[in-house]
């Protein structure tokens, strides 16, 4: 997977230069390719494409839509830029291309599976779970926007399997910033931690664990009435768990602290 950091800056002067090659390719051209028709046109673009001479069909497809705007085949052209780029994952290029689409072209039929290649191209550039997840989040919100307006569309199933596999890395990008902080020994961002996976990523397998690493967390902070309530709360919910013996014994030990425990101790601050 290739990670494309190009910036809005650099996009621009692509743009720019593929400008100029249009510009040159269509002033060079032979009188015959100056008189193809708009469709004419796209189907030379599209069998350069699927030769993949990716250049070549992009200059096509530019033509199609500067000089043929309004034709039957401007919104496939529009659409084949998107794919050109995306084939040579050029992801936040092709990601542009499909949003001229839905921005210029709203009563297209390709509008859905723009929207659907514009995740793709976040999903794409989305990193493994240590690195920054900007553009995993930006995937999410796309496939949702996807889902939202094509519910019954036949890669809806697809988008929302793929919500749920970034949910997850996202959720392991927390789960892990948890334990790093219990090795730290820095107990109260822990805590913060593992309770964002809890709340945010419930449905995420992360989720278990990160409620057991809460109580953890909560122990050596003396909070043990909150960490009684957490245990009992992991208990209750996970019962065939295959870390149930460990709850249960944390559940006694904090038991013994509750029974313990002076009563006039104040751990707010902790």
């Amino acid at each position: 997977m290739k990670t494309t950091t190009s910036t809005t800056f650099s996009i621009v002067q692509y743009f720019m230069i593929i400008a100029a090659v249009v510009c040159v390719a269509s002033c060079g051209s032979s009188n015959v390719q100056q008189n193809l028709t708009a469709e004419e046109r796209f189907d030379l673009g599209k069998k350069k494409f699927l030769d993949e001479d990716y250049l070549e069909a992009i200059s096509e497809f530019e033509i199609v839509k500067l000089q043929f705007p309004g034709s039957s085949v401007a919104d496939d052209a529009q659409y084949y830029l998107g794919e050109c780029h995306y084939a040579q994952e050029e992801y936040l290029i092709a990601a542009e291309e499909y949003q001229a689409l839905k921005r210029n072209m709203q009563a297209s039929s390709l509008v859905p599976q723009a929207q659907y290649k514009i995740a793709m191209c976040y999903y794409n550039l989305s990193p493994e779970s240590p690195m920054d997840q900007e553009y995993t989040k930006r995937a999410i919100e796309e496939f949702q926007t996807f889902i939202e307006y094509n519910p019954a569309h036949e890669l809806a199933k697809d988008a929302a399997e793929k919500i749920k596999e970034l949910n997850n890395r996202l959720a392991k990008k927390e789960f892990d910033s948890a334990e790093l902080y219990m090795k730290m020994e820095n107990y109260k961002s822990a805590t913060m931690y593992f309770n964002l996976v809890v709340e945010k990523y419930h449905d995420t397998p992360f989720a278990e664990p990160a409620l057991l690493g809460k109580v953890k967390s909560l122990i050596p902070r003396k909070k043990y009435d909150e960490a009684k309530q957490e245990i009992d709360k992991f208990l209750q919910k996970y019962p065939e768990s295959s870390m149930k013996a460990e709850a249960q014994a944390l559940s006694r030990d904090i038991e013994e602290h509750v029974k313990t425990k002076p009563s006039s101790v104040n751990t707010s601050y902790q």
